[in-house]
């Protein structure tokens, strides 16, 4: 009997500041902080390849939160 372990799980997440991109709710510069958590497909828990990636960028002056869905073209550009 052989027991195999995979799945998904979250990698380490990544933070950097987008400099001259403002915060559309409270219009702020240099205060949008990016989190980018890939998601891995692991076996054994060894991770083998990514499947996706969550991404989240915060106000780090008013505390809005934008998902992916609320980007804007400002903001993807300064991701790339």
């Amino acid at each position: 009997m052989f027991i195999l372990f995979f799945g998904t799980r979250p990698g380490k997440t990544h933070t950097r500041t987008l400099g001259g991109v403002r915060c559309t709710y409270c219009g702020q510069t240099q205060s949008l902080e990016a989190s980018i958590t890939p998601q891995y497909f692991h076996l054994f828990w060894l991770p083998l390849f990514t499947v996706s990636s969550f991404r989240m960028i915060t106000c780090s002056h008013c505390k809005r939160s934008y998902t992916r869905g609320e980007f804007t073209e400002e903001m993807q550009e300064a991701l790339r």
